[in-house]
């Protein structure tokens, strides 16, 4: 069974799935499981999520800088705007995952998501309905306690489809959550508890 953690360079002890490089750690450091409530960085981090599909986070991460650039800085205002030359110039370059559905499916989630914010509510205080407003602390100890999905992911999933977003399974859900802190997944010894 894979190691629930590792001791990195610095000493310090961290959840086994960052132990790449420094920039996945720095992101496990940093950012994964920080409870975020900004509309932007929440959108961001949903389309990153289902750009991941079938594949690794890291593998989105060392993209992201690049998506930031090309997808205006993740402004749903701009990308919902999108027309087909920008859709066949964004599935040209070899920056970003060069999918037709995932690429598409940035232009019909920014739609939707602006939707979401010209109701009565925020993106944020939609989705973090899904947890009642607080972050779920798992307080896992090993491998086998981990989920990839939960009530709670499975209920965000239903409900985005329902609203017709794509690439937003539960697994997916799940992950976008960790990233955004609305659920703690580090595991029970890693450092970043202590912070």
């Amino acid at each position: 069974m894979k190691e629930a953690l590792f001791v990195a360079d610095d000493g310090k002890m961290r959840c086994s799935w960052c132990n790449v490089d420094q920039l996945y750690q720095d992101y496990h450091d940093d950012e994964w499981g920080v409870p975020n409530y900004e509309d932007q960085h929440l959108f961001e981090m949903l389309c990153l999520e289902g750009a991941q599909a079938g594949l690794s986070w890291h593998t989105v991460l060392k993209k992201r800088a690049h998506y930031r650039k090309v997808f205006d800085g993740f402004d749903a205002e701009k990308i919902a705007r999108y027309d087909d030359q920008k859709r066949q110039e964004l599935l040209s370059d070899p920056g970003i995952i060069r999918n037709k559905l995932k690429v598409n499916a940035f232009i019909v989630n920014a739609r939707i998501f602006l939707d979401i914010q010209e109701s009565p509510t925020s993106f944020s205080d939609y989705i973090w309905s899904f947890t009642d407003h607080k972050v779920i602390d798992n307080q896992l100890r090993n491998m086998s306690d981990y989920k990839a999905t939960s009530p709670q992911s499975d209920a965000m999933s239903k409900d985005l489809k329902k609203k017709g977003f794509k690439f937003i399974g539960s697994t997916i859900c799940l992950a976008f959550m960790e990233a955004c802190g609305m659920v703690n997944d580090h595991f029970m010894d890693c450092w970043t508890r202590h912070q």
